[in-house]
């Protein structure tokens, strides 16, 4: 009898959820056939077999959370699909274990620690751990949340959960009445009973990781945005002049989203701070650029990452765009697509929004929001009024790094550049 695992998917991820089975018991497959689907808070990743054979047993259901290295699943290698030998070596095994003689040590006390490691992995997404550390307290049978952590930026590490297996740790060592009172305070509203009709849904792992991240973010960073406003007239008109021949020349739209990255690259040369980030004690200046674009799916928001979009000229980074957004759509994202960004820009114009405050794509310290166009009355430098198509921007930024007037500046830097594309269509 042979094992299916789950396998190791990559370096930040380390868990998923089963969402969609391919086979059932009993069916036949070949090694390398994909038996599910796994999602995971990133992307969703296929699960080939490592053997041919037949399904004996699947161990975990669609829904259940499983982690790296689980069995998921048992295959008979010399047995034949719909055949009563597929799952007779199951039987025996559970035969045998029936005809265990009563004085022989029973297994019941491993299957309860095991349990109870489940529990107290189940009870530790919330924590901020790197995945090193994750697997070292399931190693030892440590509940994260029992950990303290030494990074100022309260990132759990290995040696900080080895610390609390050795005693070393004074929140390890918290009252167990408090503990269980907390969780069943926690669990109590979590099931908050209604009079009135509800239903009750499974958060899905990318939603489940969205929630947890967003309130990290709220947490660790030192949050604020400011605003201004940007006048798309010369946008508008240079596209209207040149969108058909771009088109027939790039096989691609000249859209907005172009100018917007191409002004954000402008804006980080002059504002560097605006693409690092906080490691520990130190200030991490990154010398690429590689900026996130923010698409909204069916399942939530991925952030893909144009690479070196300072590299690219206005078609490529067009086309850039337009092939991660239609994989985003289709769940084809991989794990690198998805990986490194330094600066995030997210449209909520195109949903209506008219002014928001983006939530920063930790660890990185910035993020600019746009928004929708909307003709309004302006004062001309000449006192005259003029209806123009103006659009609220947003620069959510980390005010443990970059300073308001920074920030400000870096937003004004912007404006400028959008408002004057020409040259920024000629520069890029």
């Amino acid at each position: 009898m042979s094992e299916i695992k789950v396998p190791e998917l990559a370096e930040s991820i380390t868990e998923g959820t089963i969402s969609e089975w391919f086979v059932k018991k009993g069916d036949k497959v070949e090694k390398g056939d994909v038996v599910l689907e796994l999602e995971t808070d990133k992307v969703n990743l296929e699960v080939n077999s490592d053997y041919s054979g037949v399904i004996t047993e699947i161990l975990q259901g669609e829904g259940d959370d499983v982690e790296v290295g689980d069995v998921i699943a048992n295959v008979d290698e010399n047995a034949e699909a719909g055949s009563s030998d597929a799952g007779e070596s199951t039987e025996q095994n559970e035969a045998k274990a029936s005809e265990q003689p009563a004085n022989e040590p029973k297994e019941a006390p491993q299957a309860e620690q095991q349990t109870e490691q489940a529990d107290a992995s189940d009870n530790s997404q919330d924590v901020i751990a790197s995945p090193a550390a994750r697997k070292r307290a399931r190693e030892l049978g440590i509940d994260l949340n029992d950990v303290q952590a030494r990074d100022p930026l309260g990132r759990i590490r290995p040696e900080d959960v080895d610390a609390s297996a050795k005693g070393g740790n004074d929140k390890a060592a918290s009252k167990p009445e408090q503990k269980e009172a907390s969780k069943q305070s926690s669990d109590k509203s979590e099931k908050t009973e209604f009079d009135k009709p509800v239903e009750r849904v499974k958060m899905s792992r990318r939603r489940q990781t969205i929630a947890s991240r967003m309130v990290n973010v709220q947490q660790e960073a030192a949050m604020l945005t400011t605003f201004n406003e940007v006048d798309m007239s010369a946008i508008m008109q240079l596209r209207s002049e040149r969108k058909d021949a771009f088109k027939d020349k790039h096989g691609v739209k000249l859209g907005f989203m172009s100018f917007f990255t191409k002004a954000v690259i402008g804006a980080l040369k002059d504002f560097p701070l605006l693409n690092a980030e906080i490691q520990g004690k130190e200030i991490v200046k990154k010398q690429f650029y590689d900026i996130g674009i923010a698409v909204a799916t069916d399942d939530g928001l991925v952030v893909p990452v144009v690479r070196d979009a300072d590299k690219l000229d206005f078609a490529s980074v067009e086309k850039e765009i337009g092939e991660l957004g239609q994989k985003a759509v289709n769940k084809e994202l991989s794990l690198e697509e998805l990986q490194g960004g330094t600066f995030t820009i997210t449209n909520g114009g195109t949903f209506g929004s008219m002014m928001s405050t983006p939530i920063l794509n930790s660890p990185q310290v910035g993020i600019l929001g746009m928004h929708n166009i909307q003709k309004r009355p302006m004062v001309m430098p000449d006192d005259s009024i003029e209806v123009r198509p103006m659009m609220y921007l947003a620069v959510s930024y980390d005010h443990r790094l970059v300073d308001g007037k920074e920030a400000v500046q870096f937003l004004v830097r912007i404006k400028e550049l959008l408002e004057d594309p020409y040259n920024l269509l000629l520069e890029g």
